[in-house]
């Protein structure tokens, strides 16, 4: 069955941000993901490609993936989607979001969005999942994942997220990252589990060490994949 939608990714600003506009192929009713610093180029996009910008969607509340959300509203009547956890956390008054819980949809035209609750980089921390294709914002990198020292982070809490998604999601899941980290814009969940340290680390303690203590010392990106037994001799190594 041919997708209802298509995705296209923006790299824009100085910390390697995507910026995702979904499109319903029927409707042309578009979701901006994480509208961030330059508006005028997500604009131009959208009306370039015949996009009709309905709605936003946050992963999470971050100022690099935030900072664009007013001027989009200033030019546009999207509808802003938010976790009620995110919310809660931002602690931001915003005008009147569709306040929303893990596993919620939001519909886009003829094309179905399941919210997924996936908290760890920040207590409301969401991705968008379509078909095939999951947005991840900072809670899933190809071959890497979010800090977990940042405001609002918990690693144990992170764990048991990829855990979960490493679990429950398929292996030919599509993953479109929340940043332009790794050697390629993006990658399946099967390429995920066996080359992203960050999954191959299978009890709580070595992955609270690996993420708060040794990945930001040995790892620059762009990243790569990793073998299981290179990311247990780095975790004994240190």
């Amino acid at each position: 069955m041919s997708k209802t939608y298509n995705i296209t990714a923006l790299e824009l600003g100085p910390m390697e941000n995507f910026i995702h506009l979904i499109q319903d192929s029927e409707s042309k009713r578009t979701a901006i993901v994480d509208p961030a610093w330059d508006v005028p180029s997500i604009l131009d996009t959208a009306k370039r490609c015949n996009m009709d910008i309905t709605d936003i969607l946050i992963t999470h509340s971050h100022h690099d993936h935030i900072n664009g959300i007013e001027g989009v509203l200033e030019q546009t009547d999207a509808q802003l989607h938010i976790l009620k956890a995110e919310l809660d956390f931002w602690g931001q008054q915003l005008p009147k979001p569709a306040i929303h819980h893990g596993g919620d949809h939001i519909k886009l035209g003829k094309t179905d969005i399941q919210i997924l609750h996936t908290p760890g980089h920040t207590p409301g921390s969401a991705c968008y999942l379509l078909d095939d294709d999951i947005l991840t914002g900072d809670t899933l990198f190809v071959y890497g994942c979010g800090k977990c020292s940042l405001a609002g982070g918990d690693p144990e809490v992170m764990y048991h997220t990829l855990q979960k998604m490493a679990a429950e999601l398929p292996s030919n899941t599509e993953i479109f990252p929340g940043h332009n980290y790794a050697i390629r814009p993006r990658s399946s969940m099967a390429e995920q589990i066996s080359g992203n340290p960050f999954l191959h680390l299978k009890n709580l303690p070595d992955f609270i060490h690996y993420r708060m203590d040794i990945h930001d010392h040995v790892r620059e990106d762009p990243y790569g994949p990793e073998t299981p037994e290179a990311t247990q001799a780095c975790l004994h190594d240190h």
